[in-house]
């Protein structure tokens, strides 16, 4: 089975959103969308891999993130994960969704949870590191994981850039993910932190204990926020933890085939 791929813009709270997409070129296995949400400070184009393969099967949206990727920012920083899960389903609904299931990575799986919540078409959800974290490591990342960026003619933030990321995903990284990330990054350099604070003030806590859809934790065994996988598993009633092993993380980059595999196994067995 093949996919056809699109994109598109829908309207949101705060502007318009911009979202990739994909379906099936023959008959859809799925009645149920996939949402697709991303980590920060990225963009929509880390599903890139992934879509061909999960859009074989059904219908899947990637939107990127209010102020990431080519979405229309909100009017500052300060705005929360539940206002950013808002602005996110707003731009569903205006896109016709209907069931879903909703799979997120980090940030897009703090925003992943808080659709859940605030929809009733949520059938079930896909986390990828649930940023479960202690307030003091809340503090530790609210004061020390997004320092300014200072452009200069010397090209120092391409430096700053590259050394970030070979210390957060290895100096091993394909560069074709390294130059993808560091482009992502530095387009919305002056607002990247938007996001990403929201998610460390983020405590998902509450809205995991009240999560009643079936859930996947899906995670690779070296990735940052696994390790918060089987506190979150106790916390949510409908839930079960498949771990990859020998990865660092970024699974639906580095083996988009097998995660489409995963998530659509998952897909199924929700509709059933």
């Amino acid at each position: 089975m093949k996919a056809s791929t699109w994109r598109a813009y829908h309207e949101g709270t705060w502007g318009q959103v911009h979202m990739r997409g994909a379906k099936p070129t023959g008959e859809q296995v799925g009645d149920t969308t996939l949402v697709l949400l991303h980590e920060s400070p990225l963009s929509s184009r880390v599903w890139n891999t992934m879509l061909p393969f999960s859009g074989a099967y059904r219908q899947v949206l990637a939107p990127d993130t209010p102020g990431y990727g080519l979405s229309d920012p909100p009017d500052g920083p300060g705005h929360e994960i539940p206002e950013y899960a808002g602005a996110t389903l707003a731009a569903l609904e205006s896109a016709g969704v209907g069931d879903m299931v909703v799979v997120g990575v980090h940030t897009g799986a703090s925003i992943a949870i808080e659709i859940a919540q605030q929809s009733d078409k949520v059938r079930g959800v896909v986390l990828s590191g649930v940023a479960l974290l202690t307030p003091a490591q809340r503090e530790d990342y609210l004061a020390n994981w997004t320092p300014p960026i200072t452009l200069t003619s010397a090209g120092d933030q391409f430096d700053w850039a590259l050394e970030r990321y070979h210390r957060i995903w290895g100096a091993d990284t394909p560069p074709w993910m390294l130059n993808q990330a560091i482009g992502d990054l530095l387009s919305i350099w002056e607002r990247y932190f938007w996001g990403y604070q929201a998610a460390f003030r983020y405590d998902p806590e509450p809205a995991l204990r009240l999560l009643n859809q079936p859930t996947l934790l899906l995670d690779a065994e070296g990735d940052l926020l696994a390790e918060f996988d089987p506190l979150v598993e106790a916390m949510v009633a409908n839930c079960r933890t498949k771990i990859i092993p020998g990865l660092r993380g970024q699974l639906h980059m580095r083996v988009p085939q097998e995660t489409a595999g995963h998530i659509e196994e998952f897909a199924r067995a929700v509709e059933n």
